[in-house]
């Protein structure tokens, strides 16, 4: 059985009005955030086995403190800038596109795309929030079959949980 543990960047840094969108750092909060989110997740025992993230800074920012956290090398994560601002049908198809092989993958992206995945998935959910984690089992062998059919909510955590 796989898993996929989407994970919403922490929350970022809007003190910079002229910075563009994309630049956008982790606030502190986010800073404070992200590694507690992932020790979480670390506390959950669960073997990762990739890590895609979008390439915008606060995703970026959030990855690397994920995988440091998870004792994941750096090298490790797939850096994709098509995951910046994706669509539901855009993460499912690089989802769906993943290795057959592997089976624990963190997806880390931005919203309204991960809240309207989870939604397309099968979850009723107003919005995942920043350095939210929401988790599916999938009930396949292969990343291609993923869809509401074959997948089932596992868990789902938020700093304020």
């Amino acid at each position: 059985m796989k898993k996929i543990i989407l994970i919403r960047h922490a929350k970022s840094d809007w003190d910079n009005a002229s910075l563009p969108d994309y630049d956008r750092p982790l606030a502190a909060r986010g800073l404070d955030d992200a590694p507690k989110m992932a020790s979480s997740l670390k506390n959950r025992e669960i073997k990762i086995d990739g890590i895609l993230s979008s390439t915008a800074k606060r995703a970026k920012q959030t990855a690397k403190i994920t995988a440091q956290v998870l004792g994941i090398p750096e090298e490790n994560i797939q850096w994709d800038r098509s995951l910046y601002h994706a669509s539901a049908d855009h993460l499912l198809a690089v989802i769906q596109a993943q290795h057959a092989d592997l089976q624990t993958l963190i997806l880390v992206g931005h919203n309204p795309g991960l809240t309207e995945l989870i939604v397309r998935l099968g979850v009723r959910l107003d919005n995942l929030p920043t350095a939210g984690q929401f988790t599916f089992k999938v009930l396949s062998d292969d990343w291609k079959d993923l869809s509401a059919d074959t997948c089932r909510f596992d868990w789902w955590d938020s700093p304020k949980k």
